[in-house]
């Protein structure tokens, strides 16, 4: 019976501790202010400046795309801004912070909304998604902005 004991033991205590994680096979190439305003903020305004119309005491100025490389671009920064929000879900950003976890899955789907918009053309579509871009990240900002821009 001692025979079996001590390699039991062993077994179950190896079962019982666990490795730290290996190394993440990526670098932090940002800080999150760096981030939003090299990155995010940039491909959203660029979506935000083709959606709408702007009234002036000369007329009304359409801001859709009127061309195909035009639609393509909404298109090109939609997918970015879903790719970001994907980036943003990562550890070093999300530190275990469920709601910011739950509002860069929406920016992924509202990145997703726009870039349909985009790929159908539709004027419309893309005021109304782009809304609901901005309204994703009213609400992140009502959480995590910081004046000083640090986290």
């Amino acid at each position: 019976m001692r025979r079996w004991c001590f390699p039991l033991v062993v077994v179950i205590g190896a079962l019982g501790c666990e490795a730290p994680p290996p190394p993440a096979p990526y670098e932090r190439a940002t800080g999150i202010a760096e981030f939003m305003a090299w990155l995010l903020e940039p491909a959203a305004d660029a979506i935000w400046d083709s959606a709408g119309q702007i009234i002036t005491e000369g007329g009304v100025e359409d801001l859709a795309p009127t061309t195909e490389a035009g639609w393509d671009e909404v298109r090109n920064q939609a997918a970015l801004v879903s790719e970001l929000g994907n980036l943003l879900m990562m550890p070093h950003f999300a530190q275990d912070r469920p709601d910011w976890t739950e509002i860069s899955r929406g920016m992924v789907q509202a990145g997703a909304r726009v870039r349909r918009a985009a790929e159908a053309r539709d004027a419309e579509a893309l005021f109304e998604q782009g809304a609901l871009l901005y309204q994703v990240c009213v609400s992140c900002h009502q959480i995590y902005w910081r004046e000083a821009r640090v986290q």
